[in-house]
């Protein structure tokens, strides 16, 4: 067969390298101005919770390694954060528009709800594992549990108890399910619209236990009105002297609230990877440390959107079978 060949063919061929390379300077140069304008950080819960003071830690930190553009955060909260998800989910994949992650609508949203209008597993390109916040389980001061093990019997013999939590799917949700479970006991579930009415219940003496962030409860377990009994990490928590983990009673448990950045799917690699730069360099900062490891209590993560990609999935894999097994679903 006749083969092309010649000046014609060297000219295509230059072509095509030229355009290739400009290309490729292109997607550089967008890469290193990103971001060239303000950039909107969706956050799936309302103002004034642990997330939204996280997401504006954040926020304070961001013009400062960006030359001066902001993070601006838009709170959209509603149907477990899926209202947030959907949003971000359609947004354009252009490095405008950032979601603050977690647990629910960016990995098991679609175990929970029927008709979602979005796959929280691809749906989203990871970016940055930002933080880890424990969980600490907690009871009324005036409750006779001592220590997790008393809790349980008293679980074992009063089925009826109820415990508290913030909505149907979250994490403090899910981990208590996966302590009933593993010890073979019930309990009846009481739901509430945030962590601050599963505190005033507890308070009050209305329900019998909880997992609530370490953060949440920190104030009113210094003030003889809680009482903690486990933390639900694999470590003990500073702000806790002499609280164990869970683990000690139930060997292997573990849960916690995390939070990182995605953005919509399909983002160009050269921008992710200078939006994962850039939140990496803001976790580094002193400010943002002292924000997460001394008033919350949590740990700074960072690394690779692989990482973070992996830990989503990972987490997926782990909450949905404790999701079935309690036929937890909402409408």
């Amino acid at each position: 067969m006749p083969q092309d060949s010649g000046p014609a063919f060297g000219r295509r061929s230059a072509g095509a390298l030229g355009l290739a390379a400009a290309l490729g300077l292109a997607r550089t140069a967008r890469a290193q101005s990103w971001p060239d304008r303000p950039v909107r950080l969706v956050v799936p819960f309302g103002a004034g919770g642990a997330v939204d003071t996280l997401s504006r830690t954040v926020a304070n930190a961001f013009p400062g390694q960006t030359g001066g553009q902001t993070l601006v955060v838009e709170n959209r909260a509603g149907a477990g954060g899926t209202i947030a998800g959907a949003a971000v989910a359609q947004a354009r994949p252009d490095g405008g528009t950032l979601m603050m992650a977690d647990l629910g609508a960016n990995a098991i949203a679609q175990e929970l709800m029927r008709g979602l209008s979005y796959d929280p597993l691809r749906a989203f390109q990871p970016i940055c594992h930002l933080v880890n916040l424990p969980l600490v389980l907690v009871v009324p001061a005036a409750s006779p549990a001592q220590d997790v093990a008393g809790l349980l019997r008293m679980a074992k013999e009063q089925p009826e108890m109820p415990y508290a939590h913030p909505g149907i799917g979250y994490v403090g949700h899910l981990a208590q399910e996966l302590m009933l479970r593993e010890a073979g006991v019930r309990m009846t579930p009481v739901p509430y619209r945030s962590g601050a009415e599963v505190v005033r219940s507890l308070v009050a003496n209305d329900t019998t236990c909880s997992f609530i962030t370490v953060s949440t409860s920190l104030p009113f377990v210094r003030e003889g009105k809680l009482r903690a009994l486990a933390v639900a990490g694999k470590a003990p928590v500073a702000a806790l002297p002499g609280v164990p983990v869970m683990a000690a009673t139930l060997p292997g448990f573990e849960a916690q609230v995390w939070h990182g950045i995605v953005a919509p799917a399909g983002l160009p690699a050269e921008i992710v990877a200078a939006t994962n730069r850039v939140f990496n360099a803001v976790l580094r900062q002193p400010e943002v440390r002292r924000a997460v490891e001394q008033v919350q209590a949590g740990d700074v993560v960072g690394g690779t959107p692989e990482e973070f990609g992996a830990f989503i999935r990972a987490e997926a894999e782990r909450w949905v079978p404790v999701i079935r097994a309690a036929g937890l679903r909402t409408e």
